[in-house]
């Protein structure tokens, strides 16, 4: 792979790892340097959210070019399930305009070159990798994703042992500002007691919700200990990130990860 200067650019955010394999590539887009116009500016990757699709061409080839992709991405049609999918396996690349993508919200890889990726705006990508740079996965998990076992899915649908995975918890709404109604905390804790420590009531029948510390929960109850990261809030930090509960006509980053 040639040296280019992607980890310098203000358009994309490396990933935070314990020992992450060499081999593993993993990044985050941010908002700055894209083509994207009004409430879209500027590098919206999304082409679901209403945002000129000529544009979001131009976005998709500058985060081919910038990142030295060895192919296109594979884009999943998310919709907050679990269900997870082998990219690069017998899967049809559609075009911006003419998305041929596959209902889920995860995929995994074990083919240098194939890139996964999910997008987010407030939800909490995950990125998993083995310590041996043989299988990487990246999972889109929201509230509603996390609850449905998005990441109990991923894991046991990777070939790798859970004490073998490395994961780092991408840019997600912050604890501070990511509030929920009675209904979401009883659903969590209804799941598992120990969900509890994720919330703190900030008035009647409401609470702050920490997404990240969920997630470490349900990968502590799957064997994997070895998570990093989550210390970002994409409502607060406006000049980096897109946030849906912030603005709801907005775009999407993207978060990739591939074997080189």
């Amino acid at each position: 792979m040639k040296q280019n200067n992607k980890k310098q650019s203000t358009s994309y955010l490396p990933l935070n790892w314990l020992n992450k394999p060499e081999n593993v590539q993993a990044f985050t887009t941010l908002i700055s340097g894209g083509y994207s116009t009004g409430n879209y500016s500027q590098f919206n990757l999304a082409s679901h959210v209403g945002d000129d699709l000529a544009a979001v061409r131009v976005n998709r080839e500058k985060l081919f070019e910038d990142l030295n992709l060895p192919a296109e991405p594979v884009w999943l049609d998310q919709v907050h399930s679990n269900k997870v999918i082998l990219a690069g396996e017998n899967l049809v690349q559609g075009t911006v305009a003419e998305p041929h993508v596959m209902q889920a919200d995860a995929s995994i890889s074990r083919t240098p070159g194939v890139v996964c990726a999910v997008l987010t705006a407030d939800c909490l990508p995950v990125f998993f990798c083995n310590q041996s740079g043989s299988e990487v996965a990246v999972a889109h998990a929201g509230w509603r994703g996390l609850h449905g076992g998005i990441i109990t899915a991923t894991v046991n649908t990777m070939r790798s042992s859970a004490e073998a995975l490395l994961v780092s918890l991408g840019p997600a709404i912050g604890p501070k500002a990511f509030e929920v109604g009675e209904e979401v905390f009883n659903a969590f804790v209804d799941k598992n007691r120990k969900n509890r420590s994720a919330f703190v009531e900030n008035r009647k029948h409401h609470y702050l919700c920490d997404i990240y510390q969920l997630a470490r929960i349900e990968l502590e109850s799957l064997g994997v200990t070895r998570v990093s990261g989550g210390n970002y809030c994409t409502y607060s930090e406006a000049q980096r990130f897109y946030s849906y509960r912030r603005q709801q006509i907005t775009g999407r980053m993207a978060s990739l990860i591939w074997l080189e």
